[in-house]
């Protein structure tokens, strides 16, 4: 945590950034806000701007539009193809009503506007309606996180990660090897696969990402904005299952490995690659396995214990 962390009090207190070059409209604005308890931070210039979000992660962006050298418009791109402050509402301040420009400033992601000369009270009133949303998602996001799920918002247009809570950025590095605003490629083709293709309020099937005995599944959660969806990840073990395996069958914990795999179809092989030892040896602990069961075949073997282990683990799939 940096020191400007430490000195924005969060649990009282929203934090706005305003970016203006005119020192009167940020006057009035500072003014208005700080009477109202907000805690305001100000950048006189674009890459100011940049620098600020990006270290204070504000609740809430006020941006002027027209600025020397990086303008308004350009301050909000980098913004949001920032996966770490992609999440920032953006609210613009513009003296230009031409319906481009309007619409300019909503397609580089600003989520409203108001006009000049800057009238405070609207715009109180208009970072409070977004103020209220954004906190709702962060309490959402921080409550998943805390319940062992981790979230994140993919842009479907061109496959960026746009955020993710901590959890989400550790797992992605630790299954798929990637960091925002890389989306893992197999997590984008399935995204894409499966967005319109279902029938409303049917949720398509899931992904799930194995790596030996654990499993990062993902669920589509929902539509968060007219191109971004958000994902919701679960990390799932079968250690539990192998435990059961074992208990259920009077099988060595070698053994209960073994049949775990001949579960999930793999050969003796991928068996020995997977546990560390040879094809040979994975065969023996099969033999092994079949007499305690009662049983000849491989596919006889998985069919006892996925029954078991549907009654034990109903949500296990094989």
């Amino acid at each position: 945590m940096n020191s400007l962390d430490r000195t924005l009090d969060r649990a009282n207190s929203d934090v706005v950034l305003i970016v203006d070059d005119v020192p009167d409209n940020l006057s009035v604005l500072h003014d208005a806000l700080d009477e109202s308890g907000y805690t305001v931070l100000v950048a006189t210039r674009g890459e100011a701007a940049l620098a600020r979000a990006a270290q204070a992660l504000p609740d809430i962006v006020l941006l002027d539009a027209m600025m020397p050298g990086m303008d308004g418009f350009e301050v909000a791109r980098r913004l949001k193809a920032d996966p770490v402050t992609a999440h920032i509402p953006i609210v613009f301040m513009t003296g230009l009503t031409e319906t481009e420009h309007l619409v300019a400033a909503l397609e580089v992601g600003g989520v409203d506007y108001v006009t000049k000369p800057i009238k405070p009270k609207e715009v109180l009133a208009r970072i409070a309606v977004h103020l209220q949303g954004a906190r709702e998602r962060r309490q959402a996001r921080n409550a998943l996180d805390a319940f062992g799920y981790a979230t994140i918002a993919v842009r479907l247009s061109d496959g960026k990660l746009m955020w993710q809570t901590t959890l989400a950025r550790d797992l992605l590095l630790r299954y798929c090897g990637t960091s925002a605003p890389q989306t893992p490629q197999a997590v984008l083709s399935w995204l894409r696969r499966h967005v319109g293709t279902t029938e409303p309020q049917t949720e398509p099937p899931r992904l799930n990402i194995e790596q030996g005995a654990r499993r990062l599944t993902f669920r589509l959660h929902q539509q968060t904005g007219d191109d971004d969806w958000l994902i919701i990840m679960r990390e799932d073990s079968d250690a539990t299952v192998i435990q059961a395996i074992s208990l259920s069958f009077k099988l060595t914990a070698r053994e209960a490995e073994v049949l775990y795999w001949v579960i999930k179809g793999k050969i003796n092989r991928d068996i020995g690659d997977i546990l560390g030892t040879s094809p040979m040896t994975v065969k023996k602990q099969l033999e092994h396995v079949f007499a305690k069961l009662g049983v000849e075949t491989r596919t006889a073997a998985a069919a006892m214990a996925m029954s078991r282990i549907k009654q034990l683990h109903p949500q296990f799939e094989g």
